[in-house]
Parts: structure tokens; sequence; C-alpha cells
């Protein structure tokens, strides 16, 4: 053996030496702080006294009911992504980890909900975030070619939009990014931000979600992202997502019309839709307020989203995808949620999608024939919907 073959293996021993004594220490410190603790071990822990108490005060510190927090600690844990360690169990985990999004609570504070140290708090807190995110195969569920229910059982949009499988649309969640990256994360809208765009359900569950592009970034960009990147948005064929004007009428997405009313507030009582392509956005306008809602009900209960979370972006990016993993998790355990039955009951008309409609944008990578066709079918989805709307006026 030479002399560099002695140093690498020198080298890798030191390596092997580091990682066990980083592991050793890790083992300590929970001993050391379970050790430390004046109360005995037949004390209810925080996390209990909130399971024990009331519905409301779990609502207020977990954002969700006691059973779909069980059922979450349950799913993480089958699925070998979270485990009891010598001293935290899952439960105290993901409440760490939803104090800290839900709540806005603080590492400091969080030591002394769960007397751990800050070292053992922000582990936990990445470890949650990480194996949430990793769920987002098994929540975040494409549409399958049926029609929803929310169009076929409602005269007013079917069989108008029969093929139509979604809705798509975009947010911009607050981003804290270093100085160099500041501008193109800024957006029109003011502050920097990261520019999120989802596909949901009409019953306001996520199907996809694409999170870490710019907030100066435009709505098409980030749909053809979407459409070319390994874990793609895939459209049926035949069938269609609605968008926002911005995404542009294309195959596979349903713009409204642009230079004519379109938000709901744009149609008072006394002034109806006056064309076919006034009506067809009236009711696209209805259908795509689900998006509204959708992302309204994702940032309800978690208001870390609402600020510039003092994280690396790659983990803002995952931030993203973890919340709305929750969501789907506590939408399919309770339909009827108190932050969905509270945004169901609102009106319409003051959802935060109220802005000016964009100009629509014409994609590169589809045929102008694929794009004709798309208007077409457009046009004749808006006349038919208005020569029913007068035969029953005049009937």
């Amino acid at each position: 053996m030479d002399l560099s073959d002695e140093v690498l293996v020198a080298m890798a021993a030191s390596v092997t030496a580091i990682a066990a004594a980083y592991h050793f220490l890790q083992q300590e410190q929970d001993l050391q702080e379970e050790s430390s603790l004046t109360s005995s071990d037949n004390e209810t822990s925080y996390v209990d006294e909130i399971l024990d108490g009331s519905r409301i005060q779990c609502r207020e510190h977990f954002r969700m009911d006691k059973t779909v927090f069980n059922k979450f600690c349950g799913v993480l844990q089958s699925r070998g992504l979270l485990h009891n360690t010598n001293r935290v169990r899952i439960e105290e985990q993901l409440a760490i980890f939803l104090l800290t999004i839900g709540r806005n609570e603080r590492n400091r504070v969080l030591q002394d909900h769960f007397r751990y140290s800050g070292e053992t708090i922000s582990r936990h807190f990445n470890n949650v975030l990480k194996a949430t995110a990793a769920l987002a195969p098994h929540f975040l569920k494409p549409p399958t070619t049926q029609t929803p229910p929310e169009i076929i059982n409602n005269s007013l949009f079917h069989p108008y939009f029969q093929d139509c499988i979604g809705v798509i649309g975009g947010t911009h969640i607050p981003a804290m990014v270093n100085l160099e990256g500041q501008q193109s994360f800024h957006n029109h809208r003011g502050f920097t931000s990261q520019n999120v765009m989802a596909a949901c359900s009409f019953d306001m569950r996520f199907q996809y979600v694409l999170a870490g592009w710019q907030g100066s970034a435009t709505d098409f960009s980030v749909l053809h992202s979407a459409l070319s990147r390994e874990d793609r948005l895939h459209v049926h064929p035949g069938k269609y997502y609605l968008v926002s004007a911005g995404y542009g009428n294309l195959p596979g997405f349903m713009a409204p019309y642009t230079g004519v009313r379109y938000h709901l507030s744009g149609f008072p009582d006394d002034h109806p839709p006056e064309n076919p392509q006034e009506l067809f956005n009236y009711r696209h306008s209805l259908l795509h307020s689900a998006i509204d809602l959708t992302f309204s009900a994702l940032k309800t209960p978690f208001p870390g989203l609402t600020r510039p979370p003092p994280y690396p972006f790659d983990k803002q990016v995952k931030l993203v995808v973890a919340a709305c993993v929750i969501h789907n998790h506590v939408k399919e355990e309770r339909k009827t949620d108190w932050i969905f039955q509270k945004l169901e009951t609102e009106i319409l008309s003051q959802i935060e999608a109220q802005v000016p409609l964009q100009t629509e944008e014409s994609s590169p990578d589809f045929e102008p024939e694929q794009q004709v066709t798309a208007s077409l079918l457009r046009d004749s989805i808006a006349q038919a919907m208005w020569n029913d709307c007068l035969c029953n006026f005049h009937s």
C-alpha cells in the first residue's frame, strides 16, 4: 500500500468516526433532554393535553380534528416515512410541524412547549416536511375521464362543459430569496414570491401542484414547464381544464374570452350576459372560482404560507407541496371540515381572483391548426348555451 492509499484509508476512517460520533451525540442529546424533564413520565404531554381536550382546541393548534390528525400520523408511520425515536413520538413530531406552519410558532416557543432543544425541534420539523412532501404522489391524484358531478348535476354547465375535468390556476406565495434573486422573484403585485400553479377538482382537492417558479414568471411559462417536465401534468385526450386567460386557450385548456366581461362582479342582477361570449365567460367564471376557493382553503389554516418563511428556498417549495398534501388529507377524511364549510358559504364575488382579465398567450408548442380547433370548440360551447338560454327565455 503506497502513501496515497494510506491517506485515503485514513480519510475514510475519519469520516466513519465523525458520522458515528454525530449519531451518538444526537442520541445523548435526546437522553439528556429526557433526564432533564422536571415532570414525571406519567404527566400528560403537551400534545396529549390538546388531543384529549376539546375539538375546538385541537383545530386551533393542529388545524384539523383529532381523528384526522391521528390518521395522518398513521399514514406517515405505515409508509415508513417517520418513526418514533427514543424520546419523540410521531404525534409530537407532526405537532411541531403543524404548530410552525399553522400558528407561526417560533423555535423558542416550541422549546418551551415540548421541552426539547432548538436543534431537536428544527430536526423534526425538517423530517416531517420531507416526509409529508414525499406523500404528494399518493395524495395529489389526477382526475378520471368521467364528468365531475358538479357539472353533470347542474344544467348551467351540462352538457356544455361535459369534457371538463378540473380547474387550473395560480397563486403567489411570499418567498424569501437572496439579494441576487430578488428581481426575478419580484411579482407584478409588488412583493417577492414563488408563482405556484395547481390543478384542482370542483370539490376543492388538489390534483397537481407545481411550486418554485419565480414570482415574475408568467402563468403560461409555468404551464409550459408543467407540460414538459418529468412529473408533468397529464390531460386525457378530448378532455380539458378550465384556465384563466393568462394561460391561453389551447388544446386541453379552455380560457375565457378576452375583451369581454368575465368576473362575477361584472354581472350584476340588472346587467346579465348580453351575448354568447359574455354568457360563456359568466359560467366559466362560476366554475373557475373553485381554484380560488381551494387556494383560500389552503392558506386559511396555514398562515405560514402568507408571509416569507425563514428557510432555504428548496424548503419553501416543499412547504407548499406539503401543505397541499395535508389539505387533501383533511378533505378526504373530513369532507365537511370547518374550513371548507366556511369558504363554501362565502360570496363568490369576494374571492381573491377578482383581478383584471389578462391577454391570451399563444403557444409555440401547439400547431396553429390545434389552436384554431380549441377556439372553435369554445365558440361552439358558447353558442350552444346561448341558444338554449334564448329558448328558455321565450318558452
